[in-house]
C-alpha cells in the first residue's frame, strides 16, 4: 500500500459526493481534495480576467498558475474568500464548460496529484479514479437519478437564499451530465474496479456507512 492511500470518489453533480467526502475525510483524519472547486476557480478567475470560455490556451495558463487555497470548508482565490461565489449555478455551468477543455485538465493534473500526502487523501471529482489516481486503494462511483439530483440541488440553493427554478435546474443538470459524459478527455464514467453506489433512495448516513464498510474490507480503517 502507498504511504499515502487514496479514496477516489467520482460521480455526477448532485449525487452527494461533497458531503460524503467531507464526512469520510474527517472520520479518517485524511486530507480532502475537492477537484470540482478547482475547475470552478478557473472559471471564476477567467471571468475576472475577462478570458473567454473558448480561449483554451488562456484558460490553461490560468489553471497552471491558479492561486487556490483551501481552509476547512472555505475556498480562497489569492486572499479572497470565494466559497459562495464558486457555488453559484452560473459558475458551475461555466466550470463544466472549462472542464471539457483538454488543455485545462492537463494543466490541473499536477496540482491535484500534489494533494496526495500522508496520512491519506479523499479525492472528490469526475475523473479521480480513472485519470488522476488510477492506483487509488478504493474507488467509489456515487450516482443518483437526474431528477433526484436536481431536486437536491434545488433544496440546497433555496436553503442558501438563491432564487432558482426547478425546471431550469433540471435542464442544467441534464446538460452538464451530457458534457461530462461526452467530453473527449477524461469523460465521466466509473473506473472498471470502482464500487458503484446509487444514492437515489439512500440518505447520506447510509452512503457514508456503505463507504466505511468498503474501507474496512480493504483494511484502510479499523473495524468498529
Amino acid at each position: 500500500m502507498s504511504a499515502a492511500p487514496v479514496l477516489a470518489v467520482d460521480g455526477p453533480g448532485g449525487a452527494g459526493k461533497g458531503t460524503l467526502c467531507r464526512r469520510v475525510a474527517e472520520r479518517l483524519g485524511w486530507r480532502l481534495l475537492d477537484s470540482g472547486a478547482l475547475y470552478r476557480l478557473v472559471a471564476l478567475a477567467a471571468a475576472d480576467a475577462r478570458v473567454a470560455l473558448d480561449d483554451e490556451p488562456g484558460l490553461a495558463a490560468i489553471a497552471r498558475d491558479l492561486p487556490a487555497r483551501f481552509s476547512g470548508e472555505h475556498v480562497f482565490l489569492t486572499d479572497e474568500d470565494v466559497t459562495d461565489a464558486i457555488r453559484s449555478e452560473a459558475c458551475g455551468d461555466r466550470a463544466s464548460r472549462v472542464a471539457a477543455l483538454p488543455g485545462v485538465r492537463t494543466a490541473l493534473v499536477g496540482l491535484q496529484r500534489g494533494f496526495r500526502r500522508p496520512p491519506g487523501l479523499v479525492a472528490d471529482g469526475r475523473d479521480m479514479g480513472t485519470v488522476i489516481f488510477p492506483d487509488a486503494e478504493l474507488k467509489i462511483f456515487l450516482t443518483a437519478a437526474a431528477e433526484e439530483r436536481a431536486m437536491r440541488r434545488y433544496k440546497q440553493l433555496k436553503g442558501k437564499g438563491f432564487d432558482v427554478n426547478l425546471a431550469a435546474l433540471s435542464a442544467e443538470v441534464a446538460a452538464r451530465d451530457r458534457r461530462d459524459a461526452e467530453r473527449a478527455v477524461a469523460p465521466l464514467r466509473p473506473a472498471p474496479d470502482a464500487c458503484v453506489i446509487d444514492s437515489t433512495a439512500l440518505d447520506i448516513d447510509q452512503v457514508v456507512e456503505a463507504v466505511l464498510h468498503e474501507l474496512v474490507q480493504r483494511r484502510l480503517m479499523p473495524e468498529g
